[in-house]
This record gives C-alpha cells, structure tokens and sequence, in this order.
C-alpha cells in the first residue's frame, strides 16, 4: 500500500517552455585540480536527463555551471540555441530562466509552505503571486498544507513543496541535484514516479544529478555516465546497459564478475570454457565481464565444477559465491532463491551467453 501522502489529489502542472541546454567542450579547474574536462552534453527540449556517475565526478559542478552559480574555466553553455556562458559571456543565475532545486531541498524553516513556493515570484503582485503559488501546491498534492511550516512535513512532501517551488517561475530548463537521496527506499520509488510525472506535465526540461544507475534508468529518457570529469558514455539506460563503453560503464550498470580470457580460433576462451565469439586475432587478451545472473549454478548441466563457498538469502534471490578451478578469486552469482538446495555445495558452473560483456584488454579501466 502506498503511504496515505502519496495518493492526494493533484491537479495539472503548468506548462513551461522547454529549452535546449547544451554544454560544449566544457572544462572547469579549481587551481591545478582538473574538475571537468571537454564535456559535451546537449539536453532536448522536453527531455528528462541523467547526470550519473561516482561522488567526485563533477555532476554537481557541471549542474552548478549550468546555474550560473560557477563559471567553467573553458568551453560555454548555450540556452535553446543562445549563449549564456562563454569566454566573452555571461549570464547572471537570474536572467537564465533555469531552475535549481538542491539536494536537502532548502526550505527557509521560518516561512510558510505557500511562502516558500512563492518565494521566486516578487515579479508578481501579491494576489497574482499567491493564485500561482497556491496553483503550483495543488499540482503536488499540497494545497492543503499551505500554511504549515517545512518542518511539519515528511521528508516526500518537503521534496514536493522544492519541487513546486522550482517550478512556479516556469523555467525553461530545470536542474535537480540528487534530489531524493534524503528518502528512505519506500517513499522514495512514489515520489520518484509522481516527480517524473509533474515534470512530464510541466514539459520542462530536467537535468537530474544521480549516483544511482538504476534511478537514472528510472528517470532519465538520456543517461550520461561521467568519470573522473570526463563523459563516458552517454545514451538510453537501455544502450548504456546493453553496449557499454568499457568495463567501468558496465561495472555502474551491473554486479560484475570480471576474469581474464583469451581469443582462439573466433571464440573467447576462459577458464569457465568458450563464452563469446571475437572478431580479434588468436592470441588477443581480453577482459571478460559476467553478470551475476547470467551465472548459473546446476547439479548436472554441462559446464565447469565449481563449490559454493558462501551462501546468503536475499529475499527472492539467493547470493553465492563459487570457487572454481583455474580461477584465483572466486565468482558470485544471484539466482532465484531456492533453486539451489541449501546443502548442495558441489555445483556445475555455466554462462548465459546474454550476460557477457568482452573488452580488449587496454580498454579495461576499472
């Protein structure tokens, strides 16, 4: 059942108009540390984009570029096709027509709900200003709450009333930074899928920072997968899960086990046998990645001996972990609880073809 918070009324999101937000070969230093470097990442209009990857891969700079609130140290930023950061430009945060809501929300404690949404609209007289306020509290679901106090609220409302409050001025682009960390798990799925909804009413477009892939895949309609300052890769959750750049973007995406192999005769041979085919030349390293799931563990089928070694219940999966011959470290594999007996330990150890990923070797830069 969902929380009693998540099922109220809300009424329709206003309509911004959406603009294209495009970063060109932007880079940002902080004295001799390198931030960001050459990033080129363009957002659609209307399109919902995930800045994803590790703590300290420059997500949050870039977002705080795209603000206004830091200036890249090369590169610049246009706004539906007009630059609003360069060598030679720069646009104030507020002549931008982009909207930040930060990732602890940042309600002033000491005004009211509808005062804290209408905070961004002193362009407005106060009547105009309260009708648009209280219109952006009912596309939440908090019209109701108007003059309660931030701390009355729960963690999932508290992120609502940010969310209409970034939303009232209308802006043409809106930037999220990691915006439901701060949920327990629970809340934070409803929350997740009411925010994508409001934000496919307003139909503005959304830059959303996230260390986690599976959020992003949740939201993003793009994901880009940034390391280190550097874009890695960019694309639909489905191709950056599918065909990833290399084993570090794979590794973001999916539970590893990662072993070495080797190309002979067209096929890649480990010591789990043959698990791919490969174009390379006989005698090629390669860096095998296999998915947990696509690891299986039978008492008869064909495959490599192997022993589990460790065994935990997860709920509807079972995690363990498997030596086999030929390997130093051993392997891990999620299958559905009960499948395998809980005192078998000898087991036969096979590959879903499905759940191998190759890379050449020099690309391997977990």
């Amino acid at each position: 059942m969902q929380p009693a918070e998540a099922v109220r009324t809300r009424t329709s999101a206003g309509v911004s108009i959406a603009a294209s937000l495009a970063f060109e070969n932007v880079g940002h230093r902080v004295g001799s540390t390198e931030i960001l470097r050459d990033i080129s990442i363009e957002a659609q209009p209307g399109e919902v984009l995930c800045l994803l990857g590790p703590s300290g891969s420059g997500k949050t700079t870039l977002l705080r570029i795209a603000a206004g609130i830091e200036r890249p140290t090369s590169g610049r930023l246009l706004l539906g096709g007009r630059e609003i950061c360069g060598p030679n430009t720069f646009v104030t945060p507020e002549k931008r027509g982009v909207g930040l809501m930060f990732q602890d929300f940042a309600l002033f404690p000491h005004m009211t709900i509808l005062d804290n949404v209408r905070f961004g609209l002193s362009a407005l007289k106060a009547a105009a200003a309260k009708r648009e306020a209280m219109a952006a509290l009912g596309r939440v679901g908090l019209d109701h709450a108007a003059d309660n106090y931030p701390h009355m609220l729960s963690g999932g409302e508290q992120q609502r009333v940010a969310l209409a409050r970034a939303l009232t001025p209308r802006p043409s682009v809106l930037l999220m930074d990691e915006p439901f960390s701060g949920l327990d798990s629970r809340l934070k799925d409803v929350v997740r899928t009411d925010t994508l909804q409001i934000l496919r009413e307003a139909r503005a477009t959304a830059i959303i920072v996230t260390h986690d892939a599976e959020e992003a895949m949740r939201l993003g309609d793009r994901i880009a997968l940034i390391k280190d300052g550097r874009l890695v890769q960019i694309g639909t959750g489905a191709e950056l899960y599918g065909r990833p750049a290399n084993l570090f973007a794979a590794g973001f995406f999916s539970e590893l086990n990662v072993i070495a192999g080797e190309v002979r005769g067209g096929r890649v041979v480990t010591p789990l046998g043959p698990v791919a085919d490969s174009p390379s030349s006989d005698g090629s390293p390669v860096t095998v990645a296999l998915r947990l799931s696509g690891l299986r563990l039978n008492e008869r089928d064909s495959g490599v001996h192997g022993r589990i070694v460790a065994r935990r219940f997860l709920g509807g999966v079972d995690l363990m972990t498997v030596a086999v011959e030929g390997l130093d470290q051993p392997l891990r594999s999620r299958m559905r609880a009960g499948l395998v007996p809980e005192n078998q330990r000898d087991v036969v150890v096979s590959i879903d073809p499905q759940d191998v990923i190759v890379f050449e070797k020099t690309n391997d830069d977990r």
